[in-house]
């Protein structure tokens, strides 16, 4: 689905998540290359990293340029993606 000049695909098709353990505080939220965020609230997963403009369907996680702004860390669980 693309939502304006927005891309939106289902990264559970790709990938496996798995949940970062322990979870990490959500005021210090790590991001690499396999980190991804899923909003707790859409479930929606995004990656920490993204760089295309991306967002989860109810606006809280937006990215793009390798930087994901999250309005409330405290719906996010942060999860390790792995190539199907």
């Amino acid at each position: 689905m693309i939502r304006g000049d927005m891309f939106s695909i289902d990264l559970r098709k790709i990938y496996s998540f798995s949940p970062v353990e322990p979870a990490p505080d959500p005021q210090n939220l790590p991001a690499s290359s396999d980190i991804y965020y899923e909003c707790l609230e859409c479930k929606t997963v995004l990656n920490s990293v993204p760089h295309i403009k991306c967002a989860c369907q109810c606006g809280n996680l937006k990215g793009g340029s390798g930087k994901t702004c999250v309005d409330k860390p405290e719906q996010v669980r942060v999860v390790k993606g792995k190539l199907k």
